[in-house]
């Protein structure tokens, strides 16, 4: 399936036009009090997320660290504050999780730039939906380690799969409503709706 680009997170006003080398996005990152992903040269600001989206990243990475914590097969499980760094493209961005089986693969050594997840979690907001469905997911799949994409809807209960099957053959599966169970194929674990939206009806 064809996956067409979209409009990235719109860009600081005093960064637009201006193009940076990876080193100097890192050394501006280090010092910032807030994220920014880095893509072809540009520095992204990235927005402070609402409760919402806080709390159903907060579960889906409670329920998998729990879920994969038996597993013959060893998994980390890392929330947003990890980056991605995908060289071939010199991209550097932030999950809401993310999965890396075994031990992690650092970018020149770099504990803060991880290479080699197997399964990427994205929280879908207004502003940010059409990247990560398109364009972003577009330099996801250039990654070789990277199996299965989970995109999940904050004002609904549905939860969008992504797995690699083949080399370039992506198979989507869409689960709606509390009572769905999600198998993700990548780390072999079952999850289910309600733990993914649990106390959602608070807000």
């Amino acid at each position: 399936m064809t996956i067409l680009a979209a409009r990235k997170p719109f860009a600081d006003k005093n960064q637009v036009g201006k193009i940076y080398t990876l080193e100097e996005y890192l050394c501006r990152e280090e010092a910032a009090l807030s994220k920014s992903e880095f893509y072809n040269g540009k520095i992204i600001p990235m927005a402070g997320a609402k409760v919402k989206h806080n709390l159903i990243a907060s579960n889906i990475l409670s329920v998998l660290k729990v879920k994969v914590r038996t597993l013959a097969t060893k998994f980390i499980t890392l929330n947003s504050d990890q980056k991605i760094y995908i060289p071939n493209i010199e991209v550097a961005v932030y999950p809401d999780a993310l999965v890396i089986a075994e031990k992690p693969e650092y970018w020149n050594g770099r504990a803060d730039m991880i290479t080699n997840p197997i399964l990427i979690v994205e929280v879908l907001s207004k502003s940010t939906r059409g990247y990560d469905r398109g364009e972003k997911f577009v330099h996801y799949r250039t990654i070789l380690s990277f199996k299965e994409y989970v995109l999940i809807e904050q004002d609904k209960q549905q939860v969008e799969v992504w797995f690699r099957s083949k080399e370039n053959t992506w198979e989507i599966n869409t689960f709606v409503g509390q009572d769905a169970d999600i198998f993700l194929n990548s780390i072999g674990v079952t999850i289910s709706m309600s733990d993914i939206y649990e106390n959602i009806d608070l807000l």
